[in-house]
């Protein structure tokens, strides 16, 4: 077992995800950065299938028993016991050991994993909590401090997934909706920096249009139909918002794009206040990036 000691916002307990669900109403949630959800097991010889996924504002916990730990994922500090470990890493806890995750200089989520599956029960087939209907997790809901966590069977070896390295601009196909907006408008969305917006949490994350690439656009409602993350609605008042992993199953708000799965997890470790570009691909280039 292990108790938590402090938990930031928003930190959850989270899988996978629950896919297959959506036709019922119920997103996929699961990881916000799956690339550094999967980089965190593999740094295990065998790692459970769900981890802690935490947010800035970092987290503690206690060990009450031996227990192998993998931790990566933004860039934090984290210290057993006082004494500083590498970032990302791993920790083999012995019991009463302390380790503490602190804020570094970047990203949003990270993830630690351990080499025992987290005793909780799945629901639709998953562990990973939507925060936004209170399902799945613990009791659907945040952790907090005095929560305490049990364990079953061992893992199961895991494989970090291959990286689709860029640094650029976040890579996007046209969306669904795209032609409903004017060329000149087309043309300002790639050509034209946004900034992140302290509005964000796991359902999605609002762009400053500081430029005024929406301002004129006409406000426009449309008949609610499917949503996947990695789109890019246009919000009745003209803020741009990129839906992530507990984004709502359908919308009535124009999609302009979305994101390349291949840089989705990078966009979701890009902190409030910074400057982002986005870059048009074809589905068939995206569908490239991780050969």
């Amino acid at each position: 077992m292990i108790r938590i000691l402090r938990a930031g916002p928003l930190c959850t307990l989270q899988d996978e995800g629950r896919f297959g669900m959506l036709a019922h109403g119920v997103t996929a949630s699961g990881p916000m950065d799956g690339g550094a959800f999967r980089a965190a097991g593999a740094l295990l010889e065998m790692a459970g299938s769900t981890a802690v996924e935490f947010t800035p504002a970092g987290l503690a916990i206690e060990a009450t028993e031996p227990l192998g730990a993998g931790f990566a994922g933004g860039q934090f500090t984290v210290t057993v016991n006082g004494k500083a470990k590498a970032w990302p890493g791993k920790a083999r806890l012995k019991a009463g050991d302390r380790l503490e995750i602190t804020p570094g200089p970047a990203g949003n989520y990270g993830y630690l994993r351990f080499e025992r599956e987290i005793d909780v029960s799945p629901v639709m087939g998953s562990r990973s909590t939507n925060l936004t209907v209170g399902l799945g997790g613990l009791e659907g809901r945040a952790l907090r401090a005095g929560d305490e966590l049990c364990f079953g069977e061992l893992g199961v070896p895991v494989t970090a997934a291959a990286k689709s390295v860029n640094d650029g601009p976040i890579r996007f196909m046209w969306g669904l909706h795209a032609d409903l907006f004017p060329a000149t408008v087309r043309k300002a969305f790639v050509s034209t920096p946004f900034v992140v917006s302290s509005k964000l949490d796991r359902m999605g994350a609002r762009v400053e249009d500081r430029a005024g690439v929406f301002a004129g656009t006409k406000s426009l409602t449309l008949v609610s139909d499917a949503i996947v993350a990695g789109d890019i609605q246009i919000l009745g008042d003209g803020t741009p918002i990129v839906l992530l992993r507990d984004h709502q199953p359908t919308g009535g708000y124009p999609r302009i794009a979305t994101v390349s799965s291949a840089d989705l997890d990078r966009f979701a470790q890009v902190r409030p206040g910074t400057s982002v570009t986005f870059q048009p691909v074809t589905v068939a280039k995206a569908q490239g990036f991780f050969r």
